[in-house]
């Protein structure tokens, strides 16, 4: 074979090879959308992939004092063998006025109670069978009222120091009223004690500097 055919079959092999390689990048089926949804209260955390449940596991969330925070969330961070009362496997999530995260418990019996501390208990066995599933960033759920633990309950009168969900939405409806300018975390600081203030004199109300059952019902979250 003389040099000039040896050279051309070189580089027409090189093209095809590089070429075959890039197949699997074009075509490659994209990684499957998993979602986490967490239901406080039938007490049940369901992976979804692609809009279909692929299982379902029965947990322990958090007590009326300290309760489970409602609303959409992101995993920030995954861990092994916590201990203790965090079990084998943590998966923390992004909630802005706290440590909060989806764990183990070396209580499996309590699994079905309301009885953590705003975190969402799992039995080892099953975070450990849930874990490889769960990726940073994956969007995670918790559905309830983020004003109350049970439709049973009146929501709580919010005063300086408290944290939340329902200061979070507070925040959120002060926002969106003009009332309120600093940061949407769910912390009842003096920012949000001002904008308070400024809401109740705008509407006519005793400048309680707190969150009662007429606020609730005028930025429209009483049910």
């Amino acid at each position: 074979m003389s040099g000039l055919k040896r050279l051309i079959l070189t580089v027409s092999c090189f093209i095809l090879f590089q070429f075959l390689i890039a197949i699997p990048d074009s075509v490659q089926a994209s990684e499957p959308k998993r979602e986490i949804f967490v239901n406080v209260y039938t007490r049940k955390l369901s992976l979804i992939e692609e809009g279909r449940v692929i299982k379902t596991y029965p947990i322990a969330p958090g007590t009326p004092e300290t309760p489970t925070p409602v609303g959409d969330w992101e995993v920030v961070e995954k861990s092994r063998n916590w201990g203790g009362g965090f079990g084998t496997r943590w998966i923390g999530l992004n909630v802005p006025w706290g440590t909060y995260g989806i764990h183990g418990t070396n209580r499996p019996h309590l699994i079905g109670q309301r009885v953590s501390h705003g975190c969402i208990r799992m039995r080892n066995r099953d975070v450990e069978e849930f874990y490889p599933f769960v990726q940073l960033g994956m969007q995670v759920h918790i559905l309830g009222h983020p004003l109350v633990s049970s439709p049973y309950e009146l929501p709580n009168r919010l005063v300086r120091g408290h944290r939340g969900s329902d200061v979070y939405i507070i925040q959120n409806r002060l926002r969106a009223a003009g009332f309120y300018h600093g940061p949407v975390n769910g912390l009842f600081g003096s920012a949000t004690e001002e904008a308070i203030i400024q809401f109740q004199k705008a509407n006519r109300l005793p400048v309680s500097k707190q969150i009662g059952m007429e606020e609730y019902r005028l930025l429209g979250l009483e049910e």
